[in-house]
Parts: structure tokens; sequence; C-alpha cells
């Protein structure tokens, strides 16, 4: 698949609602909730005001389309570590999923991380979730964990 992977453009931020929603992870027995659960504050805390110091997102684009994000920013969410540890999102609409572009998005979003001065990131994931594979395998080791979710973090 021929896509490019480039950071988000300013007027591009609204997209990331779309993209918190589908970061939202639906074990296959349930159902998908209403989009607008991304309203609720803690789902918030990802993408209100985006564009301050320490927020940071990639985009993948197929044919000049946006398939998929990620992000990061400082921020006291599921997965937070500390004040300088910036936590990740990432999510590509479910067509664009299980070809490589997440992993291309996180491996990129690392590097540009790593050039930054950040020393690691982190983020939380649904235990039941696949991407806890892809985490894994570019260097994200679990560092606590509850009865449902992983927090992992990447050392850069």
């Amino acid at each position: 698949m021929d896509y490019r992977i480039r950071e988000i453009r300013e007027n591009e931020y609204y997209i990331l609602s779309d993209f918190l929603y589908e970061a939202i992870f639906i074990p296959e027995e349930m159902e998908k909730p209403p989009k607008s659960i991304v309203e609720q504050p803690e789902l918030q805390v990802y993408i209100a005001d985006f564009g301050k110091a320490d927020d940071w997102c990639l985009v993948a684009e197929v044919k000049e389309k946006i398939v998929g994000a990620v992000w990061v920013r400082v921020m006291n969410d599921y997965g937070h570590i500390d004040d300088e540890t910036p936590s990740l999102a990432i999510s590509l609409y479910e067509e664009y999923r299980h070809l490589g572009l997440g992993t291309a998005l996180m491996k990129e979003m690392l590097r540009f991380l790593k050039h930054k001065g950040y020393k690691q990131t982190s983020l939380s994931v649904q235990k039941a979730n696949y991407a806890v594979n892809m985490y894994q395998k570019v260097d994200f080791q679990v560092v606590g964990e509850n009865e449902e979710e992983y927090i992992m973090v990447c050392q850069l």
C-alpha cells in the first residue's frame, strides 16, 4: 500500500476526535458506543485544545486522505507516568488496520520523540486489545497493570 506519514496541520486538528473514537477498544461481543462518548472529560483530555507544548501528532495518508493518526501529549490520562513523559494514542480507520500502517506510524513517532529529546513515552491498553502485540514489537514494556489494562512504556 502506498502511504505517507507527516505531521498534522493545525487546520486538521479537528480530525483527532474521529481518531479518538477509533482508538476506543471494543471487544467483539460489544456494540460500538455512540460517537458522543468522546465528549466525556476522561476522553477529552486526549484532544482538548490540541496544539500546546508537548502536543505532537503524525498522520498517515493514503491517496491524500488521512487514514490514521498517532499523537502524544503530556497529560494525566490512563497511561500517565510523570510530567515529562508524553502519553501516546494511536488509531486507524478500521479498513486500514492490520496492514502495517500502525506499526509504521508508531515507529515514526518514536523516532520523532527521540529527536525532540524525550526519554520515554507511555500508553495504556486493554489487555484484550490485539494492539498489545504491536506495542511490544516496537519495544514497549509493561510497567504496571490493573484488572483490565496494561501501562506500557517505551524508552527512546
